[in-house]
């Protein structure tokens, strides 16, 4: 197999950037030989092992996984139904790679939440037509669902994606035991601003400030999103209120950096009141219990001076590390 059969993804369809591939193997003759093909113009990671795989797509999500189906446990169709049950990788394509050419080992694949499979030995062009369709057709995929689910000032996600994303976390966090929390935040005194200064000055204020907070959040599953008008929030999964307090803290900060002035506030500059909320979700609750203490907290923030954090009291004693 010559890399130079290769056929290429049409930079165009990668916003600028070089698209990630996974392989997944436990031979790593297979995985040499599927580096070489894509190295040139992609960028290539190796796992040898199942749950290395799924660490990896949890902590940096490929755009497609090239997975063989025939690999100590977990295998290839466990990995494949576990990425696909998990919110955070959910998406991404998976393209089975298999040594026997059988209808039910076909049909195994497609059930377990693959696009696509090839077979050993391979063909260079078939591996890379289906590898470039593939492709192209997640950024389709990631463009409409950021049409979708981004809001069109601030590029950030909009309340359509965080109400998803709180359902899902609620479910995932409920399944694992974990904590879950909320960071509420928004800006203090935006009307007289938008009176003061005009809408085009509000709008760069609502881009900065967006900026700012997600420059604050970036793990993998976090989410900061504008809920509202002037409203914002930052969905933190596994994290306890300590964790998401410091979160908060560092998005109150990373506003007042901005230094935007402010002439009809004291303080003479843009700021942000900011209510924390965490819980341990339960299979039976509901996460309108999470964005209610969350508001209560913001609104503490503000009774007690704005341009503060306020933390709500333990929805669940085991979400928080005093």
């Amino acid at each position: 197999m010559s890399s130079a059969e290769h056929v290429p993804v049409p930079p165009q369809l990668l916003a600028g950037r070089r698209a990630r591939i996974l392989v997944v193997d436990d031979q790593p003759t297979n995985i040499l030989t599927l580096h070489r093909l894509f190295e040139d113009e992609h960028d290539m990671f190796m796992a040898t092992g199942g749950e290395q795989a799924l660490a990896f797509c949890r902590s940096t999500p490929p755009d497609l996984v090239l997975l063989d189906v025939v690999m100590p446990e977990p295998g290839g169709l466990a990995v494949c139904r576990a990425l696909a049950a998990d919110p955070v990788t959910r998406d991404i394509p998976v393209i089975f790679v298999t040594g026997v050419d059988d209808p039910d080992g076909e049909a195994a694949c497609w059930d377990a939440g693959g696009v696509d499979f090839i077979t050993k030995p391979f063909n260079a062009r078939t591996v890379s037509h289906r590898v470039r369709a593939h492709l192209m057709l997640k950024q389709q995929a990631d463009l409409l669902r950021r049409l979708a689910w981004v809001d069109g000032l601030t590029g950030i996600a909009n309340r359509r994606h965080f109400d998803d994303c709180l359902r899902d976390e609620w479910n995932r966090c409920a399944r694992l035991g974990s904590p879950l929390s909320l960071v509420s935040f928004d800006i203090d005194h935006f009307k007289r601003f938008n009176d003061s200064l005009g809408h085009l000055a509000g709008d760069d204020a609502l881009r900065a400030v967006a900026a700012a907070a997600a420059g604050c959040v970036s793990r993998p599953g976090d989410l900061v999103a504008r809920t509202g008008g002037e409203e914002f929030a930052a969905l933190l999964s596994h994290v306890d209120a300590a964790g998401a307090a410091t979160v908060a803290e560092h998005i109150r900060q990373a506003v007042a950096d901005l230094a935007i002035g402010h002439p009809a506030t004291e303080r003479g500059r843009v700021s942000v009141s900011v209510g924390v909320a965490t819980v341990v979700p339960t299979r039976d609750g509901d996460p309108i219990e999470l964005l209610a203490a969350a508001d209560r907290a913001l609104y503490a923030a503000k009774a007690d001076g704005r341009d503060r954090v306020r933390v709500a009291p333990a929805l669940a004693e085991p979400a928080l590390s005093r």
